[in-house]
């Protein structure tokens, strides 16, 4: 048994009526203590994977634990929290009821639901307006209310199907901080969402589902060390900074090539010729640590490097009298990973929502 995993899914798989391939060999791993994002375009099959978890629906086949159990053991879903992405409360309870209704569900004695309920009223910002009906709450109260109910069974794992969904921007703040804060606890949370802005502030790992297959997954910095770069701006000490600032799109190739003469030059020994495969456009490599160098939006590029490789890059430019501008780490956002994923590559046009159709399933 590996107590590392608190989800360990393998080859889950899920066909509706003998047509509809709505996961495909799903592996997956959450590690325990991790805000853990699933993020995919809709109809991928991400609502599906967590219904599978909850036992709300039956895979087609399913291997692996939860909460190193195997997958569909009953008992186990008591240290479970769940929050459904499309819940719907009674519109006569107040607040206060649905987290007691909720947790009586659950089989929490009474004595615990009472001190429960109030703290995590609290927690959610939702006090106030615990003895008020759910009808007179907003999309984002009742969003609150329901990541509170999940937690009302003291879970060990939650599951959370597009907690900030219809919630305003302060509100999604707010949420962001109480799932850091409910990790700080010591609980793992499995989070379901397209809101890429938001995963990236709060998880510790994520992973992209497209047409019913993991694709990719793994911290940010592991997803996306292969295209990360820097670049640094510099120019002569007779231009102005109007006259030299980098171009945006970096269309303009008459700059390019200019600025390219100019950092090949101050460079000097420490280009090497391009190799082979290079893209058009590469510089050179440079002689310590074979990083290609490469020139965009008027600005030097480098990549594979660090902090400390790029420094003699930035010493033999001020040493030829260039004034460095700028230095940016760069690397691609979850956006971009995400758009990789579901572009199709044939023809660089996204990927249809939903399963794959049936000539993409060899």
């Amino acid at each position: 048994m590996d107590t590392q995993w608190a989800v360990n899914l393998t080859n889950v798989t899920k066909v509706f009526g003998r047509r509809v391939h709505a996961l495909r060999g799903v592996d997956l791993r959450v590690r325990r203590g991790d805000i853990f994002g699933l993020l995919g375009p809709n109809g991928a099959g991400k609502s599906t994977i967590v219904k599978i978890m909850m036992t709300v629906i039956r895979a087609t086949r399913a291997g692996g634990t939860l909460l190193d159990h195997p997958v569909g053991h009953k008992p186990t879903l008591a240290k479970v929290g769940y929050l459904p992405e499309h819940h719907k409360f009674p519109d006569y309870l107040t607040g206060a009821q649905v987290l007691h209704f909720y947790a009586a569900l659950a089989g929490v004695p009474r004595r615990e639901r009472v001190k429960r309920a109030g703290e995590l009223l609290e927690t959610v910002g939702m006090t106030r307006w615990a003895d008020t009906r759910v009808r007179g709450y907003s999309k984002g109260m009742r969003q609150r209310v329901g990541i509170a109910q999940a937690l009302m069974n003291d879970p060990h794992l939650v599951l959370l199907d597009e907690p900030t969904d219809g919630v305003d921007p302060v509100g999604r703040r707010e949420i962001r901080e109480m799932l850091v804060r409910i990790r700080d606890e010591g609980r793992t949370v499995f989070i379901n969402s397209h809101l890429l802005s938001e995963l990236e502030m709060v998880c510790d790992r994520v992973a992209i589902m497209v047409q019913g297959s993991v694709v990719s997954q793994g911290t940010i910095d592991e997803l996306t060390s292969h295209r990360r770069y820097y670049e640094v701006a510099a120019r002569e000490g007779s231009q102005t900074g109007q006259n030299a600032a980098p171009l945006v799109n970096g269309q303009n190739a008459e700059l390019n090539a200019a600025r390219g003469a100019m950092y090949a030059a101050a460079l000097g020994a420490m280009l090497s010729p391009a190799e082979d495969g290079d893209p058009p456009g590469t510089l050179g490599r440079l002689t310590e640590g074979r990083a290609r160098a490469w020139v965009d939006s008027g600005a030097l590029r480098v990549a594979p490097a660090d902090a400390p490789a790029v420094q003699p890059v930035i010493d033999a430019l001020r040493a030829k009298g260039l004034i460095v501008e700028g230095v940016r780490d760069v690397r691609p956002s979850l956006e971009d990973l995400f758009m990789e994923a579901v572009t199709d590559p044939a023809t660089g046009a996204p990927r249809l929502p939903g399963a794959a159709p049936r000539e993409a399933r060899r």
